[in-house]
């Protein structure tokens, strides 16, 4: 019976690290990508998403807050921006010297819907239902994200120029609740022809999304939705990724070829978790700052 004493103390050991330490350890992941055209000058993408934020996350606030610190030239939030019905002011409160940068956005299910309990084991077996939580006050999200300027690209188009170099960008709304019109990503790249750099952002990388944005010209995709696992195992690593992207995909940058185009893809593992699920194991709560370089 000794063995079972080991395993509890064990299990004990991870639950206490995973819910009382590893959830807080936020982290800057760097990356670097060759992907404007030759002779461009560097720029930084600040890649945020999944704060799943509660008033009372206080250490995540000033995080966030502090990331405006870095200067971005780009911020790019993939959504799951709320994580609780009184959760818009401590978002916008912390997100604001991020707003003062150039920026885009995509929404999240958990912008729509406050989240509910679920079993957290179910995720291993299928992604998880539709939202069911009440509805939240995503307009006010949406016009303050707006406001700031930032682009909405909810089955949407935009374009930025930033240090010369002229982005097109084209978006989906939440493919994990079915809000995508891949039919609007044909006409949206029509009207981002003009670009140097074609970029698509989506809350949850569906392998339909993946596919339909590389067809309309997407030299990368970013997205987040997957927590990265959120608990992975030593040597493993993610044990899901909560829709249809391969596992070992769960976060960081990864490289697709779709119809002989190749393109790349930034999954940020994001900075929260369900209120129901406050655990992080392996899989340190994160944004993403990606530098992008010319080609040679």
């Amino acid at each position: 019976m000794q063995w079972l004493w080991v395993v509890v103390a064990l299990a004990a050991a991870a639950a206490v690290w995973g819910i009382g330490v590893e959830r807080h350890l936020y982290v800057i992941r760097r990356a670097t990508v060759k992907l404007l055209p030759k002779g461009s000058p560097s720029i930084t993408v600040l890649h945020i998403g999944d704060i799943h934020m509660a008033p009372w996350q206080k250490r995540k606030q000033r995080f966030i807050k502090k990331l405006g610190e870095l200067r971005p030239d780009l911020v790019i939030n993939t959504g799951d921006n709320l994580g609780h019905g009184e959760a818009i002011a401590p978002v916008l409160s912390a997100l604001g010297p991020l707003m003062q940068n150039a920026g885009v956005f995509v929404n999240g299910s958990n912008d729509y819907f406050a989240p509910v309990l679920r079993n957290p084991l179910g995720y291993l077996a299928k992604p998880s239902e539709r939202s069911e939580g009440p509805a939240l006050d995503t307009a006010r999200l949406v016009s303050s994200f707006r406001a700031a300027g930032w682009l909405n690209l909810n089955n949407r188009e935009g374009q930025i120029t930033i240090n010369g170099v002229k982005f097109g960008f084209i978006g989906v709304d939440d493919a994990h609740d079915g809000l995508d019109d891949l039919q609007t990503l044909p006409a949206q790249a029509n009207r981002v022809a003009d670009a140097q750099v074609v970029i698509g952002v989506s809350h949850a990388p569906y392998m339909r999304v993946l596919e339909a944005m590389s067809k309309a010209g997407a030299a990368m995709v970013f997205a987040g939705h997957t927590h990265g696992g959120q608990v992975c195992l030593p040597l493993i690593g993610a044990l899901t990724t909560n829709c249809d992207l391969p596992n070992k995909n769960a976060k960081g940058l990864s490289g697709w070829n779709f119809g002989g185009k190749d393109m790349l893809l930034n999954v940020v593992a994001g900075l929260g978790h369900s209120i129901y699920a406050p655990v992080r194991f392996f899989c340190r709560p994160e944004v993403r700052l990606i530098t992008l370089e010319a080609r040679d």
